[in-house]
């Protein structure tokens, strides 16, 4: 297999997920205290339906954010990147506040407040019993955040009249929270000084900023463990139905060439350029060397004509189960 080629050589890494609460206090932190992405860190975008074999070695668990130091240190828990960040450098004064008072509002976030929040906003998840107590979780979560409104209206911030660690910590779960029923939510009486502390959240620049490119990409990162198949959409469609894909690359047949031409990460994009630039819709495979090995499929390096550069061959049909997943390409 071609060597990793990383974009940010010998910087930390942050494996995230754009839509996670936890990893987006995490970014915020990490911009907080001035990191940049490429410059600072590398950040890797995930799926969570096939999480890299990057990501599941740094952390078994496979939860994210994840943050491996330059030296393999492992921090696979949001609050202590967030720390880990600040301690660095912290512009905005985010630390300094009353640890104890600070603890316990996180770790009921953390605790109470998000189990509450997971079982109403995803009761389907819990079957025919979450169905029938989404209303009761749903007023559990709100007994919570009606305390720490409480706490708002003394000066516009949960430990006092300007933010800390602790806001940032918590105002990702009320957006999720306020995501299931958004109008609903900001009709609900007697929240105000709540509803305008997530205002602010949701349209401030610090939520926009980790919700982007380059902290944030709408598509997950390209392992180089992984192989890669660019598809034309029509045939890939038609694939999923017959259950099978059989083309070798455009305009050729699996029957025609005898094996599926792919691509290492790295090769992905000018292989695109070369082939694909005026294919109309195009869809980019991600392909497991490891389930192509379990039915059959044989992967060989091999030259390309001209270059000398290997690239990887499938000898035989690609079963949809080696598939980890298929997005739309976009350069």
């Amino acid at each position: 297999m071609a060597p990793e080629r990383r974009p940010a050589e010998g910087l930390p890494v942050l494996y995230s997920f754009r839509r996670c609460p936890y990893a987006i206090r995490a970014r915020l932190a990490l911009r907080a205290a001035g990191l940049e992405p490429g410059r600072d860190l590398e950040v890797r975008e995930v799926s969570l339906r096939a999480k890299p074999p990057e990501l599941l070695e740094a952390s078994p668990r496979g939860t994210v954010p994840v943050l491996v130091e330059r030296e393999g240190r492992v921090r696979d828990e949001s609050l202590a990147i967030m720390q880990w960040a600040l301690a660095g450098g912290d512009p905005e004064g985010w630390l300094g506040w009353d640890g104890v008072e600070a603890a316990a509002l996180i770790a009921e976030n953390d605790g109470p407040f998000k189990h509450h929040l997971d079982r109403f906003k995803y009761a389907a998840r819990y079957g025919p019993a979450g169905e029938s107590r989404r209303e009761e979780h749903q007023g559990a979560a709100l007994a919570i955040l009606r305390g720490w409104n409480a706490r708002l209206e003394r000066g516009g911030w949960l430990l006092g009249p300007r933010s800390s660690l602790v806001d940032w910590a918590l105002l990702p779960f009320v957006r999720q929270f306020r995501s299931a029923d958004p109008a609903g939510f900001d009709r609900l009486p007697g929240l105000r000084p709540l509803q305008d502390w997530l205002v602010r959240f949701l349209q401030g620049p610090q939520l926009a900023a980790v919700m982007a490119d380059p902290w944030a990409s709408r598509h997950p990162w390209w392992s180089p463990r992984w192989l890669y198949h660019l598809a034309l959409q029509p045939e890939w469609q038609a694939a999923r139905a017959a259950g099978g894909y059989r083309r070798s690359t455009r305009g050729r047949d699996l029957a025609e060439v005898g094996f599926i031409h792919a691509s290492y990460a790295h090769q992905v994009a000018s292989t695109a350029r070369r082939f694909y630039a005026d294919a109309g819709a195009v869809v980019l495979l991600c392909l497991d060397p490891v389930r192509l090995a379990q039915v059959g499929v044989e992967v060989r390096p091999e030259p390309a004509p001209g270059t000398g550069e290997l690239f990887p061959h499938l000898f035989g049909a690609l079963p949809l189960e080696a598939v980890l997943w298929a997005e739309p390409y976009r350069p």
